[in-house]
């Protein structure tokens, strides 16, 4: 009981007061430190570096992400200036190819016009000797004709040579 006397007596003053054994207290203190230093040597230095491996890659990460939006920014506004040259040359072309269908219509228009003519001269010229062939038949028919009525008129047949001379007289006289 006297011991239990001694740690009452300490007990009741300075941090005995508090319920706090000091000799506890110091051992305690120096258990940590002890711990704490051997943790510092060999447990916080890798977790410290890896923590920072960690953060640096977090960080790479971070930057290469805004890079990226970055490179994807300026590659949209490459696409759409190379869809905006795309449209031009496809204007261009389409306006190109309009331009020669138009030339071409033009000149199918112009070979159509001129086969036209062609055969309008052809036809006036196949009217021109076909009226020359008819007159030199009717002519033809209307000597025969002449003949035919002279020979009856007369009542005699006139040679080749007097007919001629009766036939002309006959058409000077008609065209007087």
């Amino acid at each position: 009981m006297i011991t239990h006397v001694t740690q009452f007596a300490d007990s009741t003053s300075g941090l005995g007061s508090l319920g706090i054994d000091g000799k506890a207290l110091i051992i305690q203190v120096v258990t940590f430190l002890i711990a704490f230093w051997v943790l510092k040597k060999w447990a916080f230095g890798p977790i410290i570096r890896l923590m920072d491996e960690r953060r640096q890659t977090i960080e790479q990460g971070v930057s290469l992400g805004e890079q990226m939006k970055k490179d994807a920014a300026a590659l949209e506004a490459k696409v759409a200036d190379e869809l905006a040259k795309a449209r031009r040359a496809a204007d261009g072309i389409i306006a190109e190819a309009e331009e020669t269908s138009k030339q071409t219509v033009r000149a199918a228009e112009d070979k159509a016009r001129d086969k036209a003519a062609g055969v309008l001269k052809e036809a006036e010229e196949r009217i021109a000797t076909e009226t020359q062939r008819a007159r030199k038949k009717l002519e033809g028919e209307l000597v025969g004709l002449i003949s035919d009525a002279t020979e009856a008129i007369i009542g005699e047949k006139v040679d080749a040579k007097k007919d001629a001379e009766l036939i002309d007289r006959a058409l000077k006289g008609q065209k007087a």
